[in-house]
């Protein structure tokens, strides 16, 4: 099987994760790593037997990789893909793309020019009851996607915050919990329901005075195609209650998952403990087969490690499109929207109005 020369930047929490799938897939040979901290960058490539770099253009020029996965902190994600289509390699990055469109479109520009593949990790979209409601969505079984809705209630404590520098504030995380833990579900919020028109949406810290940046957000969506859209995530609930998307369609019917249960998991800390399940199936005719869907994924859980798994499938996929030349599943331009989405809800609150869409980036 033909396989891709592969490296990863950025040697943090998530980087494990990406690291395990590149060791393990065929598409892989595995080569080496980069972080700006050479004694970490050392530490994690002894461990997964590459070499290891503190400078993405000598990794590039020395190691040879061909494909790189970017897991360094949100606000650096473009330096890294600059670099990378300079060298000509292609590049899958962790959600988000970027914390701000400027850097979006300098990516988007940078990949472009350089005919690289340019993905965003987004590996929900994989899980099998969020692939079940799109294939009823895309059906027609409900109709017209016409309300959807995304509810967070999560918790992250101080610990979490203060296990790396980067965390909690707005020049070096880019945001906080729109930025950070939502972007999963925005992107399957928009992935369901199609195009947006506009987006009104305000923020807050209702229980996290020591970092800078937002535990809580709510929004209100309206789609191109006259659909609605409700979005309220937060980090403000001790211990955790769940993550769910839900879309209500014109005919009547509606389908949902919930994606997390408790906590969302930390990466590189805390695993998935329990499945993701549909726990909303009212299809006219299909009522009956929630339970049955449940029992299925369940018994899916209990063969794969649900925290590395899914995350291998994709990083399969992006590895695949370089391979063939086809476009990843979830392209940068796909990515962007979601940086739309929460972009959109801080103008929104600065400027008191609704945020039309496509955005543009702010001047510099």
């Amino acid at each position: 099987m033909p396989s891709v020369r592969t490296a990863l930047i950025g040697c943090g929490k998530v980087g494990q994760i990406h690291a395990a799938a590149l060791r393990a897939l065929p598409e892989s040979e595995f080569v080496a790593v980069c972080d700006r901290d050479r004694a970490r960058a050392a530490a994690f490539a002894e461990r997964w037997g590459v070499r290891p770099y503190d400078d993405v253009g000598t990794m590039l020029r020395d190691a040879g990789a061909r494909a790189v996965m970017v897991c360094t902190p949100h606000p650096l994600h473009a330096e890294a893909v600059l670099r990378a289509a300079e060298a000509g390699a292609h590049a899958l990055v962790e959600k988000p793309l970027a914390a701000s469109l400027a850097d979006c479109d300098a990516m988007l520009a940078a990949a472009r020019r350089a005919g690289i593949r340019l993905g965003v990790v987004s590996q929900r979209r994989l899980y099998e009851p969020v692939r079940r409601m799109k294939a009823a969505i895309d059906a027609g079984k409900i109709g017209t996607p016409v309300l959807g809705v995304f509810s967070m209630f999560s918790w992250r404590d101080r610990a979490y915050y203060e296990s790396d520098p980067w965390r909690g504030r707005w020049a070096t995380e880019g945001g906080g919990v729109l930025v950070n833990q939502s972007p999963h579900m925005l992107d399957l919020l928009q992935w369901f329901m199609g195009e947006i028109d506009e987006v009104s949406g305000c923020w807050a810290n209702l229980n996290h005075p020591y970092i800078e940046v937002e535990d809580t957000a709510l929004a209100m969506i309206r789609f191109k195609n006259g659909g609605l859209g409700s979005v309220v995530t937060s980090l403000s609930q001790k211990p955790g209650i769940y993550t769910k998307v839900h879309v209500h369609g014109s005919g009547g019917a509606s389908v949902g998952v919930e994606t997390d249960r408790g906590a969302t998991f930390v990466a590189g800390v805390s695993e998935i403990a329990e499945p993701p399940l549909n726990d909303l199936w009212t299809i006219p005719g299909e009522e009956h087969l929630l339970a049955g869907f449940q029992a299925e994924d369940r018994a899916r859980f209990r063969e794969v490690n649900a925290t590395t798994h899914y995350h291998a499938l994709q990083i399969q996929d992006f590895l695949r499109a370089v391979l063939g030349g086809q476009p990843p599943m979830v392209t940068g331009e796909e990515g962007r929207v979601v940086v739309e989405m929460f972009t959109a809800i801080y103008r929104s609150q600065r400027e008191r109005r609704p945020i039309k869409f496509p955005l543009e980036a702010e001047p510099c």
